[in-house]
């Protein structure tokens, strides 16, 4: 039976998230793959596997919003492309109503957005200038590490002691791990420390108001990394059902609410 689905695309640098929603703004679909070179190839897989696990096809959608670093590269779909803040600041208040302080740890990049209680965003800052608290940071010590980048977030939380790293510069850490290593010191304790690193490194971007979400594919695949935000800063911090899907929910409902106003439905 057909149905009236809306879609948003995140094409991201390191993965490409779609989100298939209904009229209520309810999750149908969605998925997630490395995007690779082709972006648009990638977004067409995404897609296709998104709309068949919401059981509906490409002529069921109502509208479409793709935002990303490669939104400009999905035109076979949409013509339609939004902010990354917009997106993520739309997605998370969707899930969590209120004030609330949004970090979004990715691939390439880390933001911290502010939205009052509305919805409405009061003010973000990006980090684009250094890899370091970005998910490049960890896959370039699981690399140094030599051990599965899967496998860092259950070491971490294991580890009775923690080597905490001097320097933040994703070049400058990777060498201090390798001299750590060299001394003897315990693997697991040296995640814990790489792990922390990340957090401080996100949280000195900017001060954080009484409810704070995390969301993003590395704390989606690391969920150690929001235990120890909730301990760094004295309280519980949300996390969203999908966390790396949260800038394609967004989009989503971005489609969503453009076709009722335009009462396209």
């Amino acid at each position: 039976m057909a149905q009236t689905v809306f879609v948003g695309l995140d094409m991201g640098a390191s993965r490409t998230k779609v989100a298939v929603i209904d009229r209520q703004g309810v999750l149908l679909g969605h998925a997630v793959k490395k995007s690779g070179i082709d972006f648009a190839a990638t977004a067409a897989l995404c897609l296709d596997a998104a709309l068949e696990q919401a059981g509906a096809r490409r002529s069921d959608i109502a509208g479409a919003v793709a935002t990303g670093y490669g939104r400009n590269n999905v035109g076979f779909v949409t013509d339609q492309s939004k902010t990354e803040i917009g997106c993520h600041a739309k997605g998370c208040h969707h899930s969590f109503a209120g004030e609330l302080t949004i970090i979004d740890i990715g691939g390439q990049d880390n933001k911290i957005i502010k939205l009052n209680p509305q919805g409405q965003r009061d003010s973000f800052k990006m980090n684009r200038k250094c890899a370091a608290g970005t998910g490049a940071f960890l896959e370039e010590m699981s690399s140094r590490l030599d051990i599965p980048l899967e496998e860092m977030n259950a070491l971490a939380r294991q580890a009775t002691e923690m080597i905490k790293l001097g320097s933040y510069c994703t070049v400058f850490s990777a060498t201090e791990v390798l001299e750590n290593i060299r001394h003897g010191k315990p693997v697991a304790a040296i995640i814990k420390g790489i792990f922390y690193s990340m957090i401080q490194r996100v949280l000195e971007m900017d001060s954080l108001t009484e409810k704070v979400v995390l969301s993003g594919g590395v704390v989606a695949h690391n969920p150690y990394l929001v235990e120890m935000t909730a301990e760094l800063i004295g309280r519980p911090v949300l996390l969203p059902e999908h966390p790396q899907l949260t800038g394609a929910l967004g989009a989503a409902l971005y489609a969503l609410e453009a076709a009722k106003e335009t009462q396209a439905f």
